[in-house]
């Protein structure tokens, strides 16, 4: 199913239809300011189990989540005083950030170190849903397994991934880059993906 959100000016009683099949434990497709992403509530281990299956991922590498901002991530990673720092600045923003979990974070979003990615989407679409939602969405590429292509498009993605997920917000085409990446766990921070955000700040 499709679901065209302004993404202007985002029509509440649209978000609280995606909402709702968050809360059922379902998967959507969902616009960001990078690309499309697929995500699930990330306390609901059965929904990361389907997406792990529909990307083809070993489950040995951790899916990122996204924030609606600095307060809701204090919960979930533990921040110094510059990593607030940084964050201010590039969030929200087409960024990733590595930071280390607490215990509020699931295992299995967990890697062996107990990092975690997180993200504040400059997207008001992404950020009423989580708002409204409540708790953080997992976020992975709308892409299939073996094909690099990224679906911008929700009429693609629906052609492609519709009968694996349960709903494609329609925020209107995005583009083809995905966030840059940083490691704030390293001293100094390190990039581990160039993507949309400069990263020439931290080189």
């Amino acid at each position: 199913m499709i679901l065209s959100i302004n993404p202007e000016n985002p029509q509440q009683r649209l978000v609280d239809q995606a909402v709702s099949i968050l809360q059922d434990g379902g998967i959507i497709a969902y616009p960001t300011d990078t690309i499309y992403g697929i995500g699930c509530d990330i306390f609901n281990k059965k929904a990361i189990a389907r997406i792990y299956q529909i990307k083809q991922k070993d489950k040995s590498t951790p899916l990122s989540f996204i924030c609606p901002d600095l307060k809701d991530i204090s919960k979930y990673a533990h921040i110094s005083n510059a990593d607030y720092k940084i964050m201010r600045r590039f969030f929200p923003g087409p960024y990733t950030f590595i930071l280390r979990g607490t215990r509020l974070v699931p295992k299995l979003m967990l890697t062996k170190r107990r990092t975690v990615g997180i993200r504040v989407p400059d997207n008001r679409i992404c950020l009423m849903l989580l708002q409204t939602f409540g708790n953080p969405i997992v976020t992975t590429s709308a892409t299939i397994p073996g094909d690099d292509d990224i679906l911008n498009d929700p009429i693609d993605i629906d052609e492609k991934l519709g009968k694996m997920i349960d709903l494609i917000i329609d925020g209107g085409i995005s583009g083809f880059l995905a966030s840059t990446v940083v490691d704030l766990t390293s001293e100094p921070p390190q990039v581990l993906r160039a993507g949309k955000g400069e990263s020439s700040f931290f080189e």
